[in-house]
């Protein structure tokens, strides 16, 4: 598996990610995607599934250690006392005496963020998170949250995909050490009947999904989370370390980015502004 290091983290550059994944099928699909080769697990609080998802690392055979397990602390448990009990929460439905890394959902709150980076710092020196970060922060807000934080910031995770151009953010977090990992690949399935891509994979022997993957991965400190309850394609999914895309296929898909391309944006929970 390819790792992306970043601010002393190494996390595997692809993830499997259980947003709106049923406990039900958590239960059936994350042990079969962990036996496929995927050894980064992608959850947060507010999907419902961590419970299934600490039976399910259980199930698959594989050992805790060598999977990297990240959760995200939802916005109601930013106060400094709801953080830390959170977490324990968390450990005990992922059945973990820890997490590889704990990430603020999002950055809407009107708790400081200083109390929310201290907190963050706090449980990770505790040995219950290995290492923290953001999700869902513009510019700005990552950088800030860098300056507040004793521990690295290793990640900012963020929508991310052609049709999105997200070419600021990923330069500033580059510049700081910060990984980011993309989640919506896909954009939302839109991304699969896109011709330009359609042509790409053809050429390439590929589905359109391997792909966008490879796109994200090829990128310099960048991460991506991948997800399906579709056995069959998990290994489809897993398949995409084993070709390249050229400099003009990469030119190609960038330029697909378009102003109307951000597809996720709660303005209860989203910075003020965004950065593309």
């Amino acid at each position: 598996m390819h790792l992306v290091t970043a601010n002393g983290a190494n996390i595997p550059a692809l993830g499997f990610g259980v947003y709106r994944v049923p406990g039900a099928d958590t239960l059936r699909i994350l042990p079969k995607a962990l036996q496929t080769g995927f050894r980064h697990v992608d959850t947060a609080q507010i999907y419902g599934n961590e419970i299934e998802v600490g039976e399910a690392i259980q199930a698959s055979g594989i050992a805790r250690d060598d999977i990297f397990l990240t959760t995200k602390v939802w916005v109601d448990k930013y106060r400094h006392d709801d953080l830390i009990a959170s977490v324990d929460e968390s450990l005990k439905k992922l059945k973990t005496d820890h997490v590889d890394l704990l990430l603020l959902h999002w950055p809407k709150s009107d708790v400081s963020l200083s109390e929310r980076i201290g907190a963050l710092n706090e449980v990770q020196k505790a040995g219950k998170v290995r290492h923290i970060g953001v999700s869902n922060f513009s510019i700005a807000l990552m950088e800030e949250a860098a300056r507040l934080s004793e521990t690295p910031i290793v990640t900012n995770q963020v929508e991310y995909h052609p049709y999105l151009d997200q070419s600021k953010l990923i330069a500033a977090a580059r510049k700081a050490g910060i990984s980011i990992t993309a989640y919506y690949a896909m954009a939302d399935g839109k991304v699969l009947n896109d011709p330009v891509l359609r042509e790409i994979a053809s050429a390439h022997g590929k589905s359109i999904a391997q792909v966008v993957l490879r796109w994200i991965v090829q990128q310099d400190g960048l991460i991506t989370l991948s997800k399906t309850v579709t056995e069959s394609r998990l290994a489809e999914n897993f398949a995409i370390f084993d070709f390249e895309l050229s400099d003009e296929d990469n030119q190609r898909i960038a330029a697909l980015a378009r102003p109307d391309g951000r597809i996720v944006n709660p303005p209860d929970l989203a910075p003020e502004m965004w950065d593309s």
